[in-house]
């Protein structure tokens, strides 16, 4: 087995998507414990569609996907925010709303152009094939400042995650750290969706803050616990696509779900035990 691992391993493709992948990994369970405790762990499946529809339309115009993803995600981001907390329409109706008129520029500009392609299906469903060295570059750089900013920042994450009342009173500016978090939530989401596909990144957000709160109760509990469960979910899976040929998103997503089963059995019987 371990043989078996390390001729996997020998191959670039797969050592650009075993980092990548898992430091998208680690970053979006760091950041969805937070999002799934203020109920609002859907904005990564909104902020993919978004930036599916802005990849679309980077690959037509003939530009650098990422550079024309990057900035429109966020922006979504931002969006999202001042929809839902300064008018009538709630957060899960603002998610909705912008991600599919994204989706749906998106599968226009494709259509309009030269239709399902290698590349539109890579971004759409994930491709570890399709990983390049340029995307290694801006993996790391990308993920390293959001692993950096979410550690500095973590004490007053906390603060708004739970209370932001509280948080607003004690001095916490609420409104700037919220935005920041979506913002981070937005880059992390374009860089993982490269290989993860844009229909199933956001189950690298939520399935690892779940996981990790059924036998976990303090919050650095849980965020610890969810991204030791989502580096070693990705990594799993990874190994089980290249071993049976299956894809590897949909692999990760499969590995995070016996996880999630495994976890509520365990915490099931904690809790009758104690």
């Amino acid at each position: 087995m371990i043989q078996a691992i390390g001729e996997m391993l020998s191959y670039g493709f797969m050592q650009r998507a075993l980092l990548c992948g898992t430091l998208s990994a680690l970053c979006l369970a760091l950041l969805g414990v937070s999002l799934v405790l203020k109920r609002y762990s859907m904005i990564g499946d909104g902020l993919s569609h978004v930036g599916f529809g802005a990849v679309a339309v980077g690959l037509v115009m003939g530009t650098a996907p990422l550079a024309v993803a990057i900035p429109v995600v966020a922006l979504a981001a931002f969006l999202l925010l001042r929809i839902s907390a300064s008018s009538s329409i709630n957060g899960d109706a603002a998610i909705a709303l912008i991600s599919s008129s994204a989706l749906a520029i998106g599968l226009i500009v494709t259509s309009l152009s030269s239709g399902m392609n290698a590349d539109v299906n890579g971004y759409l469903f994930g491709s570890v094939l399709a990983m390049s060295q340029l995307d290694v570059v801006a993996s790391l750089l990308l993920s390293g400042v959001v692993l950096l900013l979410y550690l500095l920042c973590y004490h007053r994450i906390f603060a708004v995650t739970f209370d932001e009342a509280f948080g607003r009173a004690t001095g916490v500016r609420v409104g700037f750290y919220n935005t920041l978090l979506a913002l981070l939530t937005a880059v992390t989401v374009v860089v993982g969706m490269r290989m993860m596909g844009a229909l199933l990144i956001s189950s690298l957000i939520i399935f690892p803050a779940l996981t990790a709160m059924r036998v976990c109760r303090s919050f650095c509990g849980v965020v610890l616990c969810a991204a030791a469960v989502s580096v070693c979910c990705f990594a799993a899976g990874l190994v089980l696509s290249y071993f049976y040929s299956l894809p590897a998103g949909a692999s990760v997503v499969m590995v995070n779900l016996g996880a999630f089963l495994v976890f509520a059995a365990a915490g099931a019987l904690l809790h009758r035990t104690c």
